[in-house]
């Protein structure tokens, strides 16, 4: 059975300021090469011939030099070009498409990502200025979810009027939680794509002075519990670097995001703009999704990926 993914995001931002920047690459880690794995069926039956991927382990300084990973032996680290491999040779994306803005990914190190019960965490990051947390503890969340599953509903509507399956967001399979101290914040959102099995959107966010960075989960629902566990360490072994941490913003020259944490859960500013039902109608329907999120006002594109298996296709 073909099982697939949408990395769909964004909108690309009109304003210079919301552009990332360009990355040079960062000092290499220890590496190693991953364990051993089946190969991955061709579409003609045959099998093909796994990518060699180099696992880092321990102290990893991500591209651009902002933030750095502590990376513990139950997990490793792809750089972009490893991640690009994965991506695409083994989970059937678009040549090109897999490094889109990202800056790497972290896979468990005891599941080769060829296997059924692969997961991984897309790392990239969010040059959209400084976000003011003051509306962390005034958030109602309830309130927020049923606003999203609203417009998800809309969207929906609009999904199956282009004949593509309808789409539902079930609820919250983690709800938000913000730590003020550490200026990170995760969530995790179920969703229904038709009859397909529901879908695992679990989300990690670090604040840091003028950015944030975004670690995105891919998994089934099925995986929660391991996901819902081993994202606490992915969420303890991330932090910035120094001169790029939250609390070393400066108010009178430095730059402010449009959105707060609110619109970090919700979908930044697609949701201020009334873009957000817009956005969730282009996803493409498939087996397993993760919605990467959106940058910021600008013309809309969406970047899709699709994650299979050996076997027929499904539609």
């Amino acid at each position: 059975m073909k099982r697939s993914l949408a990395l769909a995001a964004a909108l690309s931002a009109l304003s210079a300021w919301a552009q990332a920047p360009a990355v040079p690459p960062a000092p290499p880690a220890e590496a190693e090469p991953a364990e051993g794995a089946p190969g991955v069926a061709s579409a003609e039956g045959e099998e093909a011939a796994l990518p060699e991927l180099a696992l880092q382990r321990g102290e990893v300084v991500l591209p651009g030099g902002m933030a750095k990973l502590t990376v513990p032996e139950s997990f490793g680290y792809l750089d972009p070009k490893q991640a690009e491999l994965v991506l695409t040779k083994i989970w059937g994306n678009p040549e090109g498409s897999g490094t889109l803005g990202t800056l790497g990914m972290l896979v468990p190190a005891d599941v080769h990502p060829a296997e059924k019960e692969s997961w991984g965490v897309v790392i990239t990051y969010a040059d959209d200025g400084h976000v003011d947390d003051e509306d962390a503890a005034s958030i109602d969340y309830a309130e927020l979810l049923q606003e999203m599953q609203e417009s998800t509903a809309e969207a929906s509507e609009e999904r199956v009027k282009a004949g593509f399956e309808s789409l539902e967001l079930v609820g919250w399979a983690e709800p938000p939680h913000y730590d003020t101290a550490t200026k990170k914040l995760y969530w995790a959102k179920e969703l229904a794509f038709g009859e397909s099995p529901h879908t695992l959107n679990y989300n990690i966010r670090a604040l840091g002075k003028e950015g944030v960075l975004e670690l995105n989960a891919v998994a089934d629902m099925g995986a929660l519990p391991q996901v819902k566990e081993n994202m606490k360490q992915v969420l303890a072994f991330v932090e910035f670097q120094p001169g790029h941490r939250y609390e070393e913003f400066d108010p009178d020259t430095g730059r402010l995001a449009a959105y707060g944490i609110g619109g970090l859960v919700a979908g930044k500013l697609a949701v201020k703009a009334g873009l957000f039902k817009a956005l969730i109608a282009l996803l493409v329907a498939g087996k397993k999704f993760i919605i990467i999120g959106v940058v910021a006002i600008g013309a809309m594109i969406a970047r899709l990926f699709k994650r299979g298996s050996s076997g027929s296709a499904e539609s």
